[in-house]
């Protein structure tokens, strides 16, 4: 499994270094959840994340964030889109 290093935190799990996935044991997916996943895929090369819940029901919630609006990413996307 690899994990990518973001701030002092670590996604929970990272699929083929595309798709970040969060995992939760909470009784519903709140605002605190989405935007812990936000701000790993604003952090990172992923575009894709996804919070599991696995409290009383299971749920599931689906985020995307283009590396075109990240300004971190933006000069080594520039780069390679013209090589």
């Amino acid at each position: 499994m690899i994990r990518f290093l973001v701030g002092d935190y670590f996604a929970d799990i990272v699929v083929e270094q595309k798709i970040i996935v969060e995992l939760k044991a909470a009784e519903a997916i709140i605002d605190s959840h989405i935007a812990q996943l936000m701000n790993y895929l604003k952090a990172t090369p992923c575009e894709v994340g996804f919070v599991l819940n696995f409290g009383l029901e299971a749920t599931f919630k689906r985020l995307l964030f283009s590396n075109f609006k990240k300004k971190n990413l933006k000069k080594s996307v520039e780069s390679a889109k013209s090589v």
